[in-house]
């Protein structure tokens, strides 16, 4: 699947924000060219929340092991949790790491780095890996709302009187 597939496919769900950082913006230059994807439908990146879904188009520092500085190489990474992570991966994610070929394409992997904390990646999505990731982009946007849901009624007095308590 082409990025700009797989990118119009996120967009296209309810509630998204997609932070996609450029050239003279307001975020630091290894970020540009990547995105990050929230469930934020007042439209602003809620200030409590990782992104529940990365793409990213570069090797960052301390994170080479996807080898994503060459040409056409690209990483989508998506928070899924411990159950869908031991579902599609095999492991658990808080065991030690197996040994694994982290640059190899179209296969959904431990995140080199977030595994800790349920993230998985695939390097280049195709036919392999499409269908899988399109489901857990799904599940992870559903949990994200969820979250935001939970939190926003958290912050909502319990006589639904007066202003919500600023946390």
């Amino acid at each position: 699947m082409s990025m700009d597939r797989l990118l119009d496919t996120i967009r296209a769900f309810d509630g998204v924000l997609e932070l996609a950082p450029v050239a003279g913006g307001e975020f630091p230059e290894i970020a540009w060219g990547d995105h990050f994807f929230y469930y934020a439908p007042d439209g602003r990146v809620p200030q409590r929340e990782q992104p529940y879904a990365t793409i990213v188009t570069k090797n960052y520092p301390g994170d080479a092991l996807c080898d994503l500085d060459r040409p056409d190489r690209w990483r989508l990474n998506i928070h899924v949790g411990a159950d869908a992570f031991i579902e599609f991966t095999g492991e658990n994610p808080r065991a030690e790491p197996t040994p694994r070929d982290y640059a190899a394409d179209d296969v959904v992997l431990p995140h080199p780095l977030y595994r800790r904390q349920g993230w998985v990646s695939i390097i280049n999505p195709g036919t392999s890996t499409l269908a899988p990731a399109v489901r857990l982009l799904r599940r992870a946007h559903r949990d994200a709302a969820r979250r935001a849901e939970r939190r926003s009624a958290d912050e909502r007095p319990a006589d639904g009187a007066g202003p919500a308590v600023e946390r």
